[in-house]
């Protein structure tokens, strides 16, 4: 009687999880990603054409189409940093079909920088991966007459020294404060509205120099209209290859911008890890490598989207805690 007892249970045992596995096979968020996709997909950037993020969003997109079997379109929601695209996409259906774009200005400075921005980063989106890392310029103008960042920090020990973003509150800007926190030089921020204006003004001499992502600086710099001085990333980068690191005259200093693609908070995980994989397929391609390196940007992806959304938890607490100590408020 035990041993039919201990048979009968251990095949109802074997039924509970083969009826566990089918109810799994049958959710919503797997017969989802069975079909998906199964229309063209938005690819949302929170800013105009021509910068970092609609550089590489555009390069992507026509490739990640082709890896999912569908149109990926680029969109560009433009306003407020960034944070009118990004808040489109966190109240877009979690299906997939609305992506974000984004570096980290939108999803972990500017929450930070503007008092009351409509989503939370940590709770409305689902990050899938990088697609590729940028470091920040510092270049200046050729009439400055310096070379090196040690003899731009001297300068600056003598006089005072301006240096433009394309505003308050992204990521140039807190470098500049990284900058004159490490230099204790006489280095003043002037924020434009936009990389475009503080670009030509930094050509024409009316500041002194620059700090902006690499991919908008980098045609200037290679026709001699901007000098840069260093790049912000831990190791020297093959499209600059002659250009030093900062932390080769200020150890430590490595700040690196990143593009990468979300998703709306909910979005079923099968489809997450789709898109994953084609995201990971298409940045593994020497064609579309070498494309990202030749504006600037330097392919990279990480292991999982659970290993980027440590990474964005990360910079958002490190780049909010610099935020309150300067006392930032975005324009």
């Amino acid at each position: 009687m035990h041993k039919s007892l201990l048979r009968s249970g251990r095949a109802l045992a074997r039924r509970f999880i083969v009826l566990a596995g089918l109810a799994a096979l049958l959710a919503p968020g797997f017969a989802a990603a069975q079909d998906f996709p199964t229309r063209p997909i938005k690819l949302i950037v929170g800013y105009p054409p021509g910068g970092s993020n609609d550089i590489v969003a555009r390069l992507i997109a026509p490739r990640l189409g082709e890896a999912l079997g569908t149109t990926v379109v680029v969109e560009n929601r433009a306003g407020v940093s960034g944070v009118i695209g990004a808040d489109s996409v966190a109240k877009a259906a979690p299906d997939g079909y609305t992506l974000l774009a984004a570096s980290a200005s939108p999803v972990v400075i500017t929450p930070h920088t503007i008092a009351k921005i409509p989503f939370n980063t940590l709770t409305d989106f689902t990050p899938i991966n990088t697609v590729g890392l940028t470091p920040e310029a510092i270049a200046v103008s050729p009439s400055l007459g310096v070379s090196t960042l040690k003899e731009l920090l001297a300068l600056s020990r003598t006089r005072q020294v301006s240096l433009s973003s394309s505003g308050t509150g992204g990521l140039p800007h807190l470098t500049i404060e990284l900058l004159i926190q490490a230099s204790k030089g006489n280095i003043v921020h002037v924020p434009y509205k936009g990389a475009g204006p503080a670009v030509t003004d930094t050509v024409a001499g009316h500041v002194n120099g620059i700090v902006m992502d690499v991919p908008p600086l980098y045609p200037l710099i290679q026709d001699g209209r901007l000098k840069a001085l260093a790049v912000t990333s831990e190791k020297r980068v093959e499209f600059l290859p002659n250009t030093p690191t900062a932390q080769e005259e200020l150890p430590g200093f490595n700040v690196s911008n990143w593009v990468g693609v979300f998703a709306p908070a909910k979005t079923p995980k099968p489809i997450v890890d789709k898109i994953n994989a084609a995201l990971v397929k298409v940045v593994a391609r020497e064609d579309v490598r070498a494309q990202l390196l030749k504006v600037a940007v330097v392919p990279s992806t990480m292991a999982s989207p659970d290993a980027f959304q440590k990474f964005v938890g990360e910079e958002f607490q490190r780049w909010g805690k610099l935020v309150k100590e300067k006392n930032i408020v975005a324009d």
